[in-house]
């Protein structure tokens, strides 16, 4: 039977990963409804901002109280503030989800050039899933070299979704000068995709922070 510190850190780790859970499955969502040409099935994307800040807090509560009441060790102690931090960032890429889901649902029709869309949204939604995923994923590892690894492919990720977000914004500007009277929903679609690169941006600060916690050093900015 666990003490009741480390009930509590355990108590505390399953609650990040369960928000963390949470976003990624919406994201497979989108990924699915757009693999499936189903884009209307955005519209079933569950991501509450209101709920996961409650639930952000919720926790936050908790970590707080555990630092007032125990003393953590060094490396408990850099676990619990990153946690802290890490809640923030999935609110944020819940909310990022969120619109995503909503603006490209909203924009996206058959007047547009929708092959040329989804070649180009499709990878960036799976590097921006495969990114929060892994970064999320950091949390259960223990083997330093696992976690050095991980980061490196968060890292990857984020980096493909800016090669590919650029691609797709040079694309839909072409497409623009050719149909000038689509020029709204084009821009709606593009600042839709910009939600996705957020998202990639939000895990490399995931994985950042956990990196941090679990090696110690210096937190890397991304």
């Amino acid at each position: 039977m666990l003490k009741p510190y480390e009930e509590k850190l355990k108590n505390i780790k399953e609650e990040v990963q369960k928000i963390g859970f949470g976003v990624v499955e919406a994201l497979e969502i989108c990924l699915k409804a757009l693999n499936d040409r189903k884009i209307e099935d955005l519209g079933n994307i569950d991501v509450s901002e209101k709920k996961f800040l409650s639930k952000s807090n919720e926790i936050d509560n908790i970590i707080v109280g555990t630092l007032a009441l125990y003393t953590p060790e060094a490396r408990d102690l850099r676990r619990l503030v990153v946690y802290l931090k890490i809640t923030n960032e999935i609110v944020r890429t819940a909310a990022n989800t969120k619109d995503f889901a909503k603006m490209f649902r909203r924009s996206y029709s058959e007047e547009l050039n929708t092959n040329t869309i989804l070649e180009y949204t499709i990878p960036l939604l799976k590097s921006a899933l495969l990114s929060t995923k892994t970064a999320i994923s950091i949390i259960d590892e223990q083997e330093h070299s696992k976690v050095e690894e991980k980061y490196q492919r968060v890292i990857v990720e984020e980096s493909k979704t800016d090669d590919l977000y650029l691609m797709i914004e040079k694309n839909i500007l072409k497409l623009i000068t050719q149909k000038l009277d689509l020029s709204k929903e084009y821009f709606d679609l593009l600042s839709s995709l910009r939600r996705l690169e957020k998202i990639a941006d939000r895990s490399v600060s995931i994985a950042s922070l956990l990196q941090f916690a679990k090696l110690g050093g210096d937190i890397v900015q991304s």
